[in-house]
């Protein structure tokens, strides 16, 4: 199982989520049926670059595979993402010399938009190749989330060079084929089912292709960028992401504005004006924090109702239940009973030991 703090934590940029939600769109399906039961908003989802969770993407992809029936959406939202979806580090992956050099930028800088996975190259073999290193790839979506790093690749590769593909890879996929498997097979001239990773082999001296938009000064501009990005997320990341992992590590209690102020070494109302700037509130972020944990501890956990209630800070349990009755529409009680009738609780092993 995963640890709360890392299963709560901002990890994934929202644009990957609002290609999930395009994808549906096109699939003739409505904002208000696409987000239900989801626990998001459409709004910020489409307006907020604030980081979400897994626990967020989690929901909001398997909503979506339910509702579409489709069991390769990733291949079909991978499709529909553009070099933009990658942000600095893809403008600056398509301005590189040679197609090595762009992979290479986009292995350095992933963490920028996702912590998912990434792609290595592999070059001891008689053809290059990458694999994927399945960072935190959950086995409910791990179906999806190859589909989706495969294709959105493909589409970068493809991008970069201007020449396809497809016809010239070989695409050995680590699950079994199954009934809708001829979906991949539209992706690469060679499927090979049951491998032990996704790796896509490469045609010959393919990694010394020269990328079309090429720019050694739009390149050094957008690489000082994503370094600039980087070291920032060393640093915590933004103050709405550092202030909520703050949240998330507390066991007793939670700090005042005031208190987090201090621990943010600034005064009460710089730290108002900056969560201003990046179109957020405290109590917010308080609040998103305390539902997310809650929700957590009620279908992750055997907690008595009181206990939860207790771990979140309130000492009548009256309160938490009223304000759980708030934020998601029903009791903790019966959330916690639908949760385990529709799924048991939510399955959030890894696909592999971290």
């Amino acid at each position: 199982m995963l640890s709360q703090q890392l299963w709560l934590s901002p990890s994934v940029h929202p644009v990957y989520a609002r290609l999930i939600c395009a994808e549906l769109r096109r699939q003739g399906f409505t904002a208000q049926e696409i987000i239900a039961d989801t626990r998001l908003n459409w709004d910020l989802l489409h307006h907020n670059n604030r980081f979400l969770s897994f626990d967020q993407m989690h929901r909001l992809a398997l909503h979506a595979l339910e509702l579409s029936q489709c069991p390769w959406l990733g291949i079909e939202v991978g499709q529909h993402t553009d070099v933009s979806a990658h942000g600095t580090a893809g403008y600056a992956s398509i301005a590189a010399p040679t197609v090595g050099m762009a992979i290479a930028t986009l292995q350095r800088y992933s963490g920028l938009r996702q912590n998912i996975a990434v792609f290595n190259i592999d070059a001891t073999g008689t053809r290059a190749a990458l694999v994927l290193d399945e960072k935190l790839i959950l086995p409910a979506l791990r179906e999806y989330l190859l589909g989706h790093f495969t294709t959105a690749m493909l589409r970068l590769l493809e991008t970069a060079t201007g020449l396809p593909l497809r016809d010239q890879i070989t695409l050995h996929w680590p699950m079994p084929e199954a009934p809708w498997s001829d979906n991949y097979k539209q992706i690469a001239g060679t499927v090979i089912f049951n491998s032990r990773t996704l790796r896509i082999e490469l045609p010959s001296d393919y990694l010394n292709t020269p990328c079309l938009a090429a720019d050694p000064e739009a390149e050094r501009l957008a690489l000082r960028d994503c370094e600039n990005q980087l070291q920032r997320l060393l640093r915590g990341g933004t103050l709405s992401e550092r202030i909520k992992q703050r949240l998330l590590a507390c066991q007793e209690g939670y700090p005042t504005l005031e208190q987090m102020a201090r621990e943010e070494h600034m005064a009460p109302r710089t730290l108002i004006r900056h969560l201003n700037d990046e179109g957020v509130r405290y109590q917010t972020l308080l609040d998103d924090v305390r539902c997310d944990l809650a929700c957590w501890l009620l279908t992750q956990t055997d907690l008595s109702i009181e206990a939860v209630a207790e771990r979140l800070g309130y000492l009548d349990p009256t309160n938490f239940s009223r304000t759980f009755r708030r934020w998601l529409g029903v009791t903790p009680r019966s959330f916690r009973q639908n949760a385990r009738a529709r799924a048991g609780g939510f399955d959030v092993a890894p696909s592999r030991p971290l």
